[in-house]
């Protein structure tokens, strides 16, 4: 870690990323479990993990093409699926030269391939709108849209949906998705995919051809921890360090706005990591963080490049100690909680400014 003054990293365990994969791909045997590695692997480093996976996986995923030329031009050599499908005319050249899978989700999209200079020939996915309501064919309108696709075009495709709620165990809206999609897809009998990470984990109906894995494979979970039929291990660990301690009498506020003031004589730790690193600036007091295996919570707004911890009660707290953000000791779940936020927005956020550390 050569010139890293700060301090200020996460970390990135690479076989738990595996290990994470591994386990969910086995709750769906008979599925190929596609690696979403979208929002540069959810923070986690698209190219770093690509390379790691390759051997394991059937394919990446991410949201458009940028994404997947990035990774191509670092030689990863599988099929990428675009979620998002052609962004303009232009990208069906380039998804067609670089082996790339394409969504299809619009009428624009559709008269895209027919406008082609010859047969389009690269692997296609229909997105089937069941009730996320962004993107995607309406059942009703499946039947035409497939008109106009090529034999050689049909032969290979996939038909797909997405889920609005399957993070919700209770919530119906999931199977019935399910069943409005196997409905379309029963006159048709195509390739399928339904499935997101709280399918698979949740879901087995949902299980299909093709199964989209994404934030649980970095270990973070979308459904409630102890539903969780098999144990993920967090791939990330955000880290940093204290780099000031001060002691504040009764009734002495810190940071700005004053909004944390001490209700008996306190130590304050100041640690080197705030929302230019990206730390939520909405972080509320109270939120957890972990020194020497303790937890201890933060006491005043998130500054830039700075947060501020009530170490009172941490035993043998010194200047230059680690204090772990999320990771192996502190679950992002549970940061979330306290932020009105998820673990999605948490892991993508973090800003280029922190350094990532690959175990191997």
């Amino acid at each position: 870690m050569n010139n890293l003054s700060r301090k200020t990293y996460s970390t990135v365990n690479l076989p738990a990323l595996l290990s994470n994969y591994t386990q969910i791909a086995n709750l769906a045997p008979t599925s190929k479990t596609i690696a979403v590695i979208k929002a540069n692997a959810y923070g986690h480093g698209a190219v770093e993990v690509a390379k790691y996976l390759s051997p394991h996986v059937p394919a990446f995923a991410v949201a458009f093409i940028d994404e997947a030329i990035q990774l191509r031009d670092a030689g990863i050599t599988l099929p990428i699926l675009i979620i998002e499908g052609a962004l303009s005319y232009q990208d069906l050249s380039i998804a067609l030269e670089q082996n790339f899978w394409l969504m299809v989700h619009s009428t624009e999209q559709v008269n895209w391939l027919k406008q082609y200079p010859t047969p389009y020939v690269g692997k296609l996915w229909l997105k089937v709108d069941t009730g996320m309501n962004r993107l995607g064919i309406k059942p009703s309108d499946v039947d035409g849209i497939l008109t106009q696709f090529s034999p050689e075009q049909l032969e290979n495709l996939v038909l797909c949906t997405h889920f609005s709620s399957a993070d919700e165990l209770g919530n119906p809206k999931t199977q019935l998705q399910i069943q409005q999609f196997e409905q379309v897809n029963e006159k048709h009998g195509y390739k399928k995919s339904l499935a997101n990470s709280a399918g698979i984990l949740s879901w087995p109906k949902s299980h299909g051809d093709y199964n989209r894995l994404g934030l649980a494979l970095y270990g973070a979970t979308p459904i409630p921890i102890n539903d969780l039929p098999i144990k993920l291990t967090p791939v990330m660990t955000l880290q940093s360090t204290i780099m000031a301690l001060r002691k504040l009498n009764i009734d002495e506020s810190v940071g700005y706005g004053e909004t944390w003031q001490a209700k008996r004589p306190s130590l304050i730790a100041t640690v080197a990591i705030g929302y230019a690193d990206g730390y939520p600036r909405n972080a509320k007091n109270g939120t957890p963080v972990c020194i020497n295996g303790q937890i201890a919570t933060l006491a005043g707004r998130v500054s830039m490049d700075m947060i501020t911890v009530d170490v009172t009660d941490i035993v043998d707290v010194n200047v230059g100690d680690s204090v772990e953000l999320w990771g192996e000791n502190l679950t992002i779940e549970t940061v979330a909680e306290h932020l009105d936020s998820n673990n999605y927005e948490l892991l993508t956020r973090i800003s280029n400014r922190v350094p990532k550390f690959y175990v191997k």
